[in-house]
């Protein structure tokens, strides 16, 4: 007789959490790479009236990305209290990956902050894909014996 197969819940976790943080996180440093963009493109005074909105919504978007992509990636978990901490810490660590990109952007300049931001994205799909591959992996073996 086969027995079931197991998740790895721990990885499921990690990845979800990695997945949510990374992407929420590129998306908030990628706010701040469009306000720092502005900052040179317009006047001061211009400046100051416009670029606080673009970077409201863009810390806003991050946070909700981090939380939505944490929370699918942490689905086959199949318990909704821990899928919903891995969405708040998921948002948190979308938050810091984000105020980190400010001090990426103080040492490197511009450049530095893009390197991050790409940095940021690549850390949340191989955090995707290690979710992804926990969550699926002992029923892939399964399948294919006979």
């Amino acid at each position: 007789m086969s027995e079931a197969p197991q998740k790895d819940f721990l990885a499921i976790g990690l990845g979800a959490l990695a997945t949510g943080a990374g992407l929420g996180g590129g998306v908030g440093t990628l706010a701040q790479i469009f306000v720092e963009l502005l900052q040179t493109r317009l006047e001061p005074a211009d400046y100051q009236r416009v670029a606080g909105d673009p970077l409201m919504a863009g810390l806003l978007a991050g946070v909700i990305i981090a939380a939505l992509f944490a929370w699918r990636r942490s689905t086959p978990l199949e318990n909704l209290w821990q899928s919903g901490v891995i969405g708040v810490l998921a948002a948190v660590g979308a938050l810091l990956i984000t105020f980190l990109a400010a001090v990426a952007d103080r040492f490197l300049g511009l450049a530095g902050m893009i390197a991050w931001g790409f940095a940021s994205v690549a850390c949340g799909v191989l955090g995707s894909r290690w979710a992804v591959r926990a969550a699926t992996a002992g029923i892939q073996e399964t399948e294919s014996t006979p």
